[in-house]
């Protein structure tokens, strides 16, 4: 896992003391390596403490700090070229088997820089951002689904990109955004200037039988999961024995390497016991934790620090993911699988329904493609962190270009049959059975993750104790981590 942080200064004073304050905010993203990088010279300390002793003056930086999760890999984050310095953080799908990935990515900056840092996003599937320094301007850029985080903003001294929004505030700035997938940006003493490279579109549609259109899902999400487990040995799998995490765990065992599967949820809840036969009729080792309201309590600070957010919601889904990584960086397994993408593309939410009703198939089609189009807000930026705070890579199949493309262009009705439909995600279930999934767990509702691990309940009780309402109370909490936060625009 690793951290990126980049600063200009607009005034042609050191930016480099910038990018070194927001690595206190980011060495829970890597601890093994950092670097600091102007247009002409790298410095690099194997620990924080270390990186700070080094003397680098320089009005344009940036920086990128590590921790090596694949222990066999040669993990390479920084490039010093003649003109220019390049920083990657992330992986490329599918790997390459003779190079790093940051050497796959430099080879499209051999003929020209701004085109060529176009070329690496349209080129590259991937969970990645990057940002290359020259002697007066930043190249940025973020993955076409913004599955890696990446924030910007400026004040009137400096523009400045980082993985958390927590780095830029610690410069002063407040008014911190998501940096939009499939873009780039040029960043220079004006400010930010934002290009789309590849950004998600709505491909025409086909028409194709249910059976068509389940096997050519299967192929593609096969390939997705293959080259999202191809350098390593063994994976975790966020499971929860619903139907998202049982077809990547069954994809993952057809990979041929060893799948664990994580369950968490608090004493009691009902779910944990169909996980249990879920994991057991697909011959899978599953390991379950179980944990208390005051085991929640004792948390709760901690995920908003890394979310970032006083959001209800959110807070609920990532508090279970907390543990899910907790867990598998405990037996050692630092890849992580996770489901998410698969309600936005096949219909998975209750609310669709309501569009449905409300506005017939048009309405409902938008409805998915602008939750999949925000899933970086909504999703990507909340996840990530959580894992990374534990070493732990999140990689997600479902959010891989053909399978998106795919999706994307299938009909409204392979995916909700009505609007009354309880199930939703019929071509995805169709997928399931064709695996092997038993009917039980195919055919099986959905139940949001915070409602199932017990976590929202919890948070209900916790701020009942103290009469509040659960918002108020979870905004009071975030409050004492982030007592300068008003909220952004």
């Amino acid at each position: 896992m690793s951290g990126i942080a980049a600063a200009l200064n607009k005034r042609g004073e050191d930016a480099v003391s910038s990018v070194l304050l927001m690595f206190t905010q980011l060495t829970h993203r890597g601890a093994d390596s950092f670097h600091v990088a102007t247009p002409t010279s790298t410095v690099t300390g194997k620990s924080f403490s270390e990186l700070q002793t080094k003397k680098l003056v320089s009005k344009i930086t940036v920086g990128h700090n590590s921790s090596l999760i694949i222990s066999r890999e040669k993990y390479q984050s920084v490039l010093q070229e003649k003109n220019y310095a390049l920083v990657f953080e992330g992986r490329l799908f599918p790997h390459s088997k003779t190079s790093a990935d940051i050497d796959e990515v430099a080879l499209c900056l051999k003929l020209d820089f701004q085109k060529g840092a176009k070329n690496i996003i349209r080129k590259f599937d991937g969970s990645y951002t990057f940002a290359m320094v020259s002697m007066e301007k930043i190249l940025a850029g973020r993955d076409s689904f913004g599955t890696n985080p990446l924030f910007y903003g400026e004040n009137e001294t400096l523009c400045a990109l980082a993985s958390e929004r927590k780095a830029l505030w610690t410069l002063g700035i407040t008014n911190v955004k998501s940096f939009p997938p499939g873009n780039l940006a040029v960043i220079s003493v004006k400010g930010f200037n934002f290009s789309p490279v590849t950004t998600i579109e709505q491909p025409p549609k086909r028409i194709m039988s249910i059976e068509k259109a389940a096997s050519h899902l299967q192929n593609l999400l096969l390939k997705s999961t293959s080259e999202r487990v191809s350098d390593v040995d063994e994976v975790a799998v966020a499971f929860s024995g619903g139907l998202d995490s049982t077809v990547l765990s069954v994809l993952a065992k057809t990979s041929a390497l060893k799948v664990n599967l994580v369950t968490v949820g608090l004493k009691g809840q009902p779910e944990l016991g169909h996980a249990e036969k879920a994991a057991a009729s697909l011959k899978l080792p599953l390991h379950v934790q179980t944990y208390t309201i005051a085991d929640v309590e004792n948390v709760l600070e901690k995920v908003l620090w890394l979310i970032e957010e006083p959001d209800v919601m959110k807070l609920g889904v990532a508090i279970p993911l907390f543990w899910a990584a907790e867990i598998a960086s405990h037996i050692d397994c630092h890849v992580l699988l996770a489901g998410q993408g698969a309600d936005e593309l096949f219909g998975g939410y209750r609310k669709y329904l309501t569009e449905y009703r409300g506005g017939g198939v048009k309405a409902v089609q938008k409805a998915m493609f602008h939750d999949l189009v925000m899933s970086h807000e909504t999703n990507f930026q909340r996840d990530n962190p959580v894992c990374a705070f534990h070493k732990v890579e999140l990689r997600l199949p479902y959010i891989d270009r053909e399978v998106i493309r795919f999706a994307l262009s299938l009909p409204v009705n392979l995916k909700i049959d009505s609007v009354d439909d309880p199930l939703r995600k019929r071509v995805l279930r169709y997928v399931a059975k064709n695996l092997g999934v038993p009917e039980y767990i195919a055919e099986r509702t959905k139940k949001a993750v915070q409602y199932a691990s017990g976590v929202d309940k919890a948070l209900r009780e916790l701020a009942r104790r103290r009469g509040l309402t659960q918002r108020d109370y979870i905004k009071q909490v975030f409050g004492k981590i982030y007592p300068n936060w008003k909220g952004e625009a």
